[in-house]
């Protein structure tokens, strides 16, 4: 990067007006760890600055555009809806760079975020045996099953990691199973204790709905103890996620985009014994 770039951090944009104003928060933040970034903010939908206008504003400030997705997993949105707008925006700004870079995705920064959740939950229910406690991993759900697959893959990059016999995937809406379904199959396998973890970035009307239905769960399952695992939110991993991610489309020597090889134990050996891997 140089100085005449400018960062357009794209947010998805919520109903509850908290979430959008949290997404500002973290901008600011950004800004304040890298005074030496230009760093502007728009939202998809439900926000005041939305995408077309934040491009608009990003380009007159001169140089070139890296469109940064403040987005976990690639469906509609990251697919379709942000290239569709940069490319209207290349025709209104010629003269101007637009770069896209990748969705945050599910990667080793997410899963250790996903780690400390858990541990997080576990120091809620007392620290109890991890074999009889099951895990939710609680997503937004898409009709793109390939972003609902990127929740599934941190599920179980989630089950190698820990203890528990149980790390399954429920969604909050347009897809299936549903947190209820999820939440009764692991009660009829005697799972004593069940940790929710919201797969989310942000706060907004579906974080508010969780609460909501785990406190109904409580009390439907009074012999089962809960514990809700918070958002992302601000978590350092994000901002190195999507330093990472800037650093792949600006032609960082050091940065690859490394894929489908993203957390391969191949790759860790490799590096312990000077080799490279391949798949073939």
């Amino acid at each position: 990067m140089n100085g005449s770039d400018t960062i357009l951090l794209v947010g998805h944009g919520s109903r509850e007006s908290a979430g959008n104003t949290e997404i500002e928060q973290f901008a600011a933040r950004w800004r304040e760890s890298r005074p030496d970034r230009r760093i502007e903010v728009c939202f998809i939908e439900f926000a005041e600055v939305l995408l077309e206008a934040g491009l608009d504003l990003a380009a007159r400030n001169g140089g070139r555009v890296i469109v940064t997705p403040l987005i976990l997993n690639a469906a509609g949105h990251v697919k379709m809806e942000i290239p569709e707008a940069i490319e209207h925006a290349r025709r209104r700004h010629p003269e101007t760079e637009f770069v896209y870079t990748r969705h945050l995705g599910a990667c080793e920064e997410i899963l250790a975020i996903l780690k400390r959740r858990l541990r997080k939950a576990m120091d809620q229910l007392d620290h109890p045996d991890p074999r009889n406690t099951g895990v939710v991993l609680l997503g937004r759900g898409s009709s793109d099953r390939v972003a609902n697959g990127e929740v599934a893959k941190m599920a179980r990059w989630l089950y190698e990691e820990a203890d528990h016999p149980l790390v399954d995937v429920a969604f909050t809406g347009i897809t299936h199973p549903r947190l209820e379904s999820t939440v009764q199959r692991q009660v009829r396998l005697d799972m004593a204790q069940i940790a929710v973890l919201p797969y989310y970035l942000f706060t907004g009307i579906l974080i508010e709905r969780i609460k909501r239905q785990v406190e109904r769960l409580r009390t439907q399952y009074p012999r089962v103890h809960f514990a809700l695992g918070d958002y992302f939110g601000f978590e350092k991993e994000i901002y190195a996620l999507l330093e990472r991610r800037i650093r792949e489309v600006t032609g960082a020597a050091e940065a690859l985009a490394m894929m489908e090889c993203d957390g391969c134990k191949y790759r860790e050996i490799a590096a312990e014994h000077g080799a490279s891997h391949h798949h073939h």
